[in-house]
């Protein structure tokens, strides 16, 4: 008998802001872009992709494959989506 096994649907646990804010910060100490990207994604889809591609001012399709695994988005798209999802950027000096 074959067994199925579901794939890990990690926008199911971000279910409130600080589970956001923690997914997105440790992938942003990981420091790769691939990862960053596809979290934004993941971020978005929990909080709703109609809701993030209305207040960025993209569409629902231009978003699902801007924040896709394997793309590369402009910078000022990964920036609306920063903001839509309630976070900022800040530069720190490194330690």
């Amino acid at each position: 008998m074959k067994e199925e096994v579901s794939k890990l649907n990690i926008s199911e646990y971000l279910d409130d802001d600080d589970m956001i804010a923690e997914y997105l910060n440790m992938v942003l100490e990981e420091g790769d872009s691939n990862d960053i990207i596809t979290a934004l994604g993941h971020i978005s889809k929990a909080i709703g992709m109609s809701k993030i591609a209305e207040q960025t001012g993209l569409s629902r399709t231009s978003l699902y494959k801007a924040l896709s695994e394997g793309s590369k988005p402009q910078f000022e798209t990964i920036l609306k989506v920063v903001r839509a999802i309630g976070g900022n950027l800040h530069v720190n000096t490194a330690s």
